[in-house]
């Protein structure tokens, strides 16, 4: 099947080439009005422009498209560096994007970057835009999806059930006793992969006839301060639980020092539980429990299914998470 051309565009956009051209090599006044329908049937019809002067036809230069949530948060730079790794290896080199949660940002960066005809790329997660699937798919890019395998890949993925890790976390905490929960998270829910985890974990806990007695996610990113304050705000209240599962460790560590500095006894008076194994828990006071998931070795095995380009597509099996049992559970 051939690839839609710059002329496919012009005629669903009702505009020139020459308009289509400038649109997309952002050169020259162009109304607002007649740039979003020139964007809007490229994305219909899976344009892509490529910005290299005389065209290289193929997807085959030294680059590899790499699209992460953000750079701030470890788990994602331990997977960035097993792709650079395997990627230098190869001699290929990453580019990357930052799409803050956002499956719209993603898009627009998706497009930028298969403007630049990469060798591959590598996404987050299973959870993108039609346009994304469909242009992957339209421009035979290899793509790698990292992080997660509960739901339908473009083509392969590389991570762990977060569903799975969520199940095995209340089932641990039921056996401790624990029947009244809270959760807490950031990133207003935009983190796709901690809601599995709760969803999950809250099926496990109604299923055992405990309960879910407060829910706190927060638009703010996640970190120690967040936690300190949502576990606050949460304990506070009137429907106190005894046992709190966060979207990760940095909310769970942030947990555990305002219940330490407010005389709050873990796990007696509350436990807590966390996501990732981080390794700056084994500083704090008590260990906390968590699920250590294999990071590093996600984006190793991503980047050599990009960089090896033949063969056929297999489903790779799910890397398999470690519950770690800590002091606060």
């Amino acid at each position: 099947m051939p690839l839609p051309t710059m002329k496919d565009v012009a005629t669903l956009a009702g505009v020139s080439q020459m308009t289509v051209s400038r649109v997309m090599r952002g050169t020259g006044y162009i109304s607002e009005d007649v740039r979003k329908r020139v964007n809007q049937a490229a994305r219909q019809i899976g344009y892509v422009h490529n910005r290299f002067k005389g065209g290289m036809a193929g997807y085959g230069n030294p680059l590899v498209g790499v699209i992460v949530p953000n750079l701030q948060n470890r788990v994602f730079t331990e997977v960035l560096s097993g792709i650079n790794d395997r990627l230098g290896e190869k001699g290929l080199r990453p580019v990357f994007g930052v799409s803050d949660y956002s499956v719209e940002t993603e898009e627009e960066i998706v497009y930028d970057l298969l403007s630049w005809r990469p060798l591959g790329l590598i996404l987050t997660g299973l959870e993108h835009s039609e346009a994304v699937r469909k242009i992957a798919t339209q421009t035979g890019v290899r793509v790698a999806e990292v992080m997660d395998t509960d739901g339908a890949p473009i083509s392969a993925c590389f991570g762990i059930s977060h569903r799975a890790a969520g199940a095995e976390m209340a089932r641990h905490m039921i056996e401790r006793g624990y029947r009244r929960f809270g959760y807490l998270a950031g990133q207003g829910g935009r983190d796709l992969r901690a809601c599995k985890r709760f969803e999950a974990f809250s099926e496990v806990v109604r299923e055992a006839g405990a309960q879910i007695v407060d829910c706190r996610v927060s638009e703010e990113d996640s970190s120690m301060m967040l936690g300190t304050k949502l576990t606050c705000e949460m304990l506070s209240g009137q429907t106190r639980p005894d046992a709190i599962y966060t979207s990760n460790d940095d909310i769970a560590a942030g947990g555990l020092m305002y219940c330490l500095r407010n005389g709050i006894s873990v796990p007696e008076d509350v436990a807590l539980a966390g996501f990732n194994a981080l390794p700056f828990l084994e500083t704090l006071p008590l260990h906390i429990t968590t699920t250590q998931t294999p990071r590093y070795e996600m984006g190793l095995a991503a980047a050599e299914f990009v960089a090896t380009q033949e063969g056929e597509i297999l489903a790779a099996p799910p890397m398999q998470p470690r519950l770690i049992l800590g002091q606060t559970t």
